[in-house]
């Protein structure tokens, strides 16, 4: 009979054992998730600042652009004015 209980605190000594062991590799696996999943969130902000980035760029081009339409029709209508001085100028 004592030989037994042995056996049986063997057992329970080995079921524990194997509990630890499961309970370490939950750990380690959860760890790998959680920093994977860190490391995504980071991945995913740099692009979304990116993003935002690229928007306000295009933004401020088309901005650039309006600003030099304006530039280039003043320039068009100040060369009509000279045109017609010129003009003018040639008659008298």
């Amino acid at each position: 009979a004592p030989g037994r209980a042995g056996r049986g605190k063997m057992a329970a000594g080995g079921a524990a054992d194997a509990q630890a062991r499961f309970g370490h590799s939950v750990k380690g696996l959860l760890t790998e998730k959680v920093t994977s999943c860190g490391t995504d969130v980071i991945a995913l902000t740099k692009q979304v600042l990116k993003g935002s980035r690229s928007a306000e760029l295009l933004g401020q081009a088309a901005r650039n652009m309006v600003m030099q339409e304006d530039a280039i029709l003043h320039s068009e209508d100040s060369l009509r004015k000279m045109a017609i001085i010129t003009t003018h100028l040639q008659y008298q």
